[in-house]
């Protein structure tokens, strides 16, 4: 059994492809890559194709993640059938995958910070509008979100 993740922001060029990145390499520390397929994606279709903003890179290259291989797309419907986990950024988001979902999806489509240990943000601001302290907070919040996420997938997914 593979378990599948997709990471959801607006554009896909930020904190999705930051989740994507980290949760990634989280994956295949942890041997499991074989077992756990990642992917991220937009709700909108503005940066369809591009590859993840400067700035993420930047801040994701500093700690050791590597998002060159990562190009924006759009959520596509097929990927409630596809994906077990739809893990959007934020509430926007959550919404705008909330219409879409078809009536016989049975993955987890909820926030991603459900899964994050700290409790002061349920959401993953976006930095795009803002400065360079925007995008290591993403990371700082990413990476324990997915610390969280791959206990629970192993601890309720895998050991079946």
């Amino acid at each position: 059994m593979t378990v599948k993740v997709l990471f959801v922001c607006l554009g896909n060029i930020c904190r999705s492809p930051t989740a994507h990145g980290v949760f990634e390499q989280r994956v295949q520390s942890a041997g499991l890559a074989d077992r756990i397929y990642v992917d991220s994606a937009a709700t909108g279709a503005f940066h369809v194709g591009n590859p993840p903003d400067p700035r993420t890179v930047a801040a994701a290259v500093r700690r050791g993640y590597d998002l060159s291989s990562q190009r924006a797309r759009q959520v596509h419907p097929d990927d409630f059938t596809f994906f077990d986990f739809i893990l959007p950024m934020d509430r926007m988001n959550l919404g705008n995958l909330r219409a879409m979902q078809p009536r016989d999806f049975r993955g987890h489509l909820g926030l991603f910070m459900d899964f994050s240990r700290q409790k002061q943000y349920g959401q993953v601001p976006d930095p795009y509008s803002g400065g360079q302290d925007g995008f290591e907070l993403v990371l700082d919040l990413v990476e324990d979100a997915a610390d969280g996420l791959l206990q629970h997938i192993c601890r309720e997914k895998l050991q079946a």
